[in-house]
């Protein structure tokens, strides 16, 4: 069977369980499969291909059919400007959260030498994108999941960040270090509540560690701001995401704990996403 062929089936079967990007996912996964572009593939449609690459397509699917994310089949998601592993003990990078990123390239200049932290850094696609556009930056990323501190150093291996970056399985109430010109987070900010209306492809294979924010969502955003108030120096910045609905009762947290809150930055789709803020 060639490539034409396996794509048109992928994308039958996937339609069927109303998959809006059936043929997209098609590609891209047996591009994964064969080890080349998406683009190569459809210029170039491979003429015969065996039965044990045809078997692990049609395996892949399923998966797909079955909801699983596209990046948990692939094994990576692009971020920024790499491709991140990506398993399903991290949460799926998303294009919202390159918003953090994003702001802090337009808050610090190239030739400053400042200190990182990243509180929950799941693949650690946060730290190592603003490491990547900024040189001279050192940095640490913490997360209480052991599984997802490995595929961060994996990250980090992969793009070769020598000793600039180091990551710590730990939880946010047990580190104590030296103060930070800049603290990073994408915490689980989603009420307890509202996690079984998530989508499919969310509630039933990303971490509920990384997603699930308390009863009213502001757990982990409260313990970020709190420790955050400890290891920065005096003006330096948090950058943390938060929900759309959050901005008042995180701005207050801020005033709360010392903070000066600088800007909120919306997404692509024009939410509140995002909230700089400067330790007094």
């Amino acid at each position: 069977m060639n490539s034409i062929e396996l794509i048109r089936i992928g994308t039958k079967i996937l339609q069927k369980s109303s998959k809006i990007s059936a043929g997209l996912d098609s590609e891209l996964i047996l591009s994964n499969i064969l080890k080349t572009t998406r683009e190569k593939l459809i210029i170039h449609p491979k003429k015969n291909i065996n039965k044990i690459l045809e078997n692990k397509f049609n395996s892949d699917i399923k998966a797909r059919k079955l909801n699983k994310p596209i990046a948990y089949i692939l094994g990576y998601k692009e971020f920024w400007k790499q491709k991140f592993v990506t398993d399903n003990n991290v949460l799926i990078p998303r294009p919202d959260t390159e918003l953090i990123v994003e702001n802090v390239i337009k808050n610090f200049k190239k030739k400053e030498s400042k200190n990182v932290l990243d509180i929950g850094t799941g693949s650690g696609c946060i730290i190592l994108s603003i490491l990547s556009e900024r040189k001279k930056f050192k940095g640490i990323g913490i997360d209480t999941s052991k599984h997802a501190i490995n595929v961060a150093k994996i990250n980090a291996k992969m793009q070769q960040f020598g000793n600039r970056i180091r990551f710590i399985n730990t939880d946010i109430d047990n580190f104590f270090s030296c103060k930070y010109d800049l603290i990073v987070s994408n915490p689980p900010y989603i009420k307890k509540s509202k996690l079984s209306s998530l989508i499919e492809d969310i509630r039933n294979f990303e971490p509920k560690l990384a997603l699930d924010g308390g009863p009213d969502g502001f757990s982990t955003i409260l313990k970020v701001i709190v420790k955050s108030s400890k290891l920065l120096k005096k003006k330096g910045m948090l950058f943390i995401e938060i929900d759309n609905t959050q901005v008042i009762k995180t701005k207050e947290m801020l005033k709360k704990y010392k903070f000066f809150t600088k800007d909120v930055c919306k997404d692509l789709s024009g939410n509140n996403r995002c909230i700089i803020a400067i330790k007094l």
